[in-house]
């Protein structure tokens, strides 16, 4: 056993918490001048398909909280590909590969309709508590689950609740990723740096405020209730839209089928895309089509 004693974070030495801030760090900005069609604003917006994997990930065999993720794909992805087909946008789904074998009729579904898929783990394990070999083995699994199911080769990852490891972008990298979506330094795409160098891998980043787990999360056996009125939750995410169009930028949305997709909550999405689409020039995209456009049209 080791007698050195453990340093507090106020006493480490300059080169140790560089060492840490460094790992991953934003490098070169990708804001095009334009989007497709001469638009002024990219909007992306995103389904967490976590469904009964919240409950699986911890442990969990609570068959009260498997069906109320069960809720999401039972009644609310086929709820939300309707109203996306409605006003014809194109999505993000990121999908756990155990949701995508046990719902593989769904994920077959929302790549038929143009939607992209994208990793989100094999059970929606915390990354941060892998070591390097099984945080890899389960990426590369999850990614060859999904291309088995849906056919097509998913090209980005969102880790599970944003939760990322010294080892994720390396792995990343490794596999040859397009991007990354878990991340928060910019409200614009950019290209993320490994230990000081640039790693290929764009990041879309991602944000808690435009995220609908934070606003209605609910826990029975914890404290965790919704606290936000579902119009405030609209009203949060509209303002977001009107600064990303401002600015010329990307409005970036995450939600989840079994939060949003409820009959007192999906105007959220509706109301969004039809303030969006009452400015003209605004496009609408997939993450992966985001990422590709910023990156080849970058000023």
């Amino acid at each position: 056993m080791s007698d050195t004693p453990k340093l507090e974070p106020w006493q480490w030495p300059e080169e140790q918490w560089r060492r840490i801030v460094n790992q991953v760090r934003a490098g070169r900005a990708l804001r095009p001048t334009s989007w497709p069609g001469g638009a002024r604003c990219a909007v992306a917006l995103s389904f967490d398909s976590d469904h009964e994997t919240s409950e699986l990930r911890d442990g969990g065999k609570s068959i009260g909280r498997m069906s109320w993720g069960e809720y999401g794909a039972r009644v609310a992805v086929p709820r939300i590909l309707n109203l996306l087909a409605k006003y014809d946008v194109k999505a993000t789904f990121y999908v756990p590969a155990v949701v995508a074998l046990l719902h593989p009729d769904e994920q077959r579904r929302i790549v038929a309709e143009g939607h992209e898929i994208g990793i989100h783990g094999w059970i929606h394990e915390l990354n941060s508590v892998l070591p390097y070999e099984d945080e890899r083995d389960l990426m590369l699994r999850s990614t060859d689950t999904l291309e088995q199911i849906t056919g097509v080769r998913p090209v980005g990852l969102r880790t599970p609740s944003w939760d990322f490891s010294p080892s994720t972008l390396k792995i990343e990298k490794e596999m040859g990723l397009l991007y990354d979506s878990s991340l928060m330094a910019d409200v614009d795409c950019y290209e993320l740096l490994l230990d000081g160098e640039p790693s290929g891998v764009l990041e879309l980043p991602v944000e808690w405020i435009r995220d609908d787990a934070v606003y209605f999360m609910m826990h029975r056996f914890q404290s965790l209730r919704p606290y936000t009125p579902p119009t405030d939750v609209l009203d949060i995410f509209r303002r977001e839209f009107d600064g990303a169009y401002e600015e010329g930028g990307i409005c970036q949305i995450t939600m989840h089928p079994h939060m949003t997709g409820y009959r007192s909550r999906i105007f959220i999405l509706e109301e969004l895309i039809r303030h969006a689409k009452a400015r003209g020039d605004v496009w609408f995209g997939t993450h992966a089509q985001v990422v590709e456009w910023a990156r080849d049209h970058a000023a």
